[in-house]
């Protein structure tokens, strides 16, 4: 073997004495023999022994037939290089195989190296312009120094072409990842996409964590825990880490440098932000990561910053339009001193009404994380018509008169009809568009005799029956001013006998689950 290769009895003199932990292991390059002659995968091994190729050495796998060689090629998508005998199992089988491997495999970065004992038999003229290989060579020629220079010049092929087509690849994902991205609407979804996005874009499962600073120009700085995944899981359950964290101080220190630190195994991304928001996402790959993949991430770093203002705006508008939906339901009763924890009291019920429906899987066609989002707020608006009642029909002690009864009933149509006219001008569902249904639609009952337009069943919108069941047990509860507050098991006695009457059955059992964990002892 040539003094310039690399040998196996040079590895008595690393030093085993103590000092630094020694590096983790980097993934070897995958060599494939392909021959039916035992002797040549045993002196291919000995002739291989020590190549390295950027600091990463050779794994030799060994197939004895075109066929085995197939089933490897296509299990195993890391290959890098494959020594190829034409004679095996019949005359042709290498060549068969470089067929299968580039049409049926659609395999094109492997390198094939044909190797044949018999030139006759294939002619290396006919062979390089009929069949897709990398190099052909006589076994007789193929010496250790020609080996080792076929190996290397195959292995820096393969790694640019891997290096294009993660590229172009790791683009697509960036691409389709980051609008991904744009379609989330809470800060744990923005992580976790985040989180999986980054281990998709590398092809391995990473952990790691998301953290965005808070409190801007406190010292040491405050990082906020968005998202973790793996071993960092339990760090998710806090609001934010403690500076004793062995994630903290790798975090910190991109902060203070302003840029990502790829340190391996502890690897930071450090992402500013249009809007001067400092997000760092701490991550563990297995290996170091390539060059194409530290450049793959820096883009994608950019698009995670353009998102996350993009989030932070629409929690902004979100919060103001709470507000706003708030404060029409506070004018719409601003005479009753209990409204404002009235309409705390009906969001609170119903969403988690809403939510346990999810859980038990109704309606799952109407009840989407969009629909779970709004409807609790939305629910604030179920009385906003009686802005038009007068004073003295809305606040009357005792029962109303027929002509009392009917002014109280119109609220349910004005109060729909008002949100409908606001809804027109905001795009897809909101909580006006809800909020029309349920003001229009929580006086109807499920057997068809409620108001304003006797509608039953399922022809009532779902989110009508939630806060039908809501405002009813809430008035009965609470002291209102024509009634005295009822015991809460005559009030559920009370709902359950107007099931399949006033409410739907599916909402009443969410319902008394809910109770059952508010009341463990009604």
């Amino acid at each position: 073997m040539s003094n310039d290769l690399p040998r196996e009895e040079d590895d008595w003199l690393v030093d085993d004495s103590g000092g630094p932990a020694p590096a983790p292991p980097i993934a070897p390059w995958r060599l494939l023999v392909v021959d039916d002659e035992p002797d040549v995968h045993r002196v291919t091994q000995l002739a291989s022994r020590g190549i390295q190729y950027k600091g990463r050495g050779l794994e030799l796998l060994s197939a004895y037939s075109g066929q085995e060689g197939f089933e490897l090629l296509r299990d195993q998508r890391d290959i890098a290089l494959v020594l190829l005998d034409v004679v095996m199992e019949t005359d042709d089988a290498g060549l068969r195989l470089i067929r299968r491997v580039r049409e049926e495999l659609g395999n094109g970065l492997v390198r094939i190296v044909l190797r044949t004992g018999q030139p006759g038999q294939a002619p290396e003229q006919e062979v390089v312009l009929a069949y897709d290989i990398n190099d052909y060579k006589a076994k007789t020629e193929l010496t250790v120094q020609k080996l080792y220079t076929t190996v290397i010049a195959s292995l820096r092929a393969y790694e640019s072409l891997v290096t294009i087509e993660r590229s172009r690849q790791g683009l697509s994902k960036i691409l389709e990842g980051s609008a991904n991205l744009y379609q989330l609407h809470s800060l744990r979804e923005f992580a976790s996409g985040v989180l999986g996005q980054i281990s998709a874009l590398l092809d391995v499962g990473t952990q790691g964590i998301l953290c965005v600073r808070a409190l801007p120009g406190a010292t040491p700085p405050v990082l906020q825990v968005l998202g973790a995944t793996g071993t960092f899981a339990e760090l998710a359950k806090r609001d934010c880490l403690d500076q004793s964290d062995p994630v903290y101080l790798p975090m910190l220190q991109a902060i203070n440098a302003q840029h990502s630190l790829y340190e391996h195994p502890n690897e930071v991304l450090y992402i500013p932000t249009q809007a001067n928001h400092e997000l760092v996402l701490y991550f563990t790959p297995p290996w170091p990561l390539a060059e194409v993949d530290k450049d793959l991430l820096e883009v994608f770093c950019s698009r995670i910053a353009a998102a996350f203002d993009n989030l932070h705006y629409h929690m902004q508008m979100a919060r103001a339009q709470e507000a706003t939906v708030v404060a029409l339901a506070d004018l719409a009763e601003y005479h009753d001193s209990d409204t404002g924890e009235h309409v705390l009291r009906v969001q609170r019920w119903t969403s988690r009404i809403a939510r346990r429906m999810a859980e038990r899987g109704d309606y799952p066609e109407e009840l989407t994380p969009r629909f779970l989002e709004l409807v609790g707020t939305a629910s604030i608006l179920h009385d906003v018509g009686k802005v038009a009642t007068p004073d003295a029909v809305l606040f009357k002690p005792g029962q109303h008169d027929p002509a009392q009864q009917e002014v109280m009933r119109q609220h349910a149509a004005i109060g729909a009809a008002i949100l409908q006219r606001a809804a027109r001008m905001v795009e897809g569902q909101s909580y006006l568009s809800i909020g029309a249904e349920i003001a229009g639609g929580h006086h109807e009952h499920f057997d068809g005799h409620g108001y304003p337009q006797g509608l039953s069943g399922e022809q009532i919108p779902l989110s009508a029956r939630i806060v039908t069941v809501v405002d009813v047990f809430d008035a009965l509860v609470n002291r209102r001013p024509y009634k005295e507050p009822w015991p809460l098991p005559t009030a559920l006695a009370y709902i359950r006998e107007r099931i399949g009457k006033q409410f739907d059955q599916k909402v009443v059992e969410a319902f008394l689950e809910v109770v059952a964990e508010e009341y463990p002892d009604a």
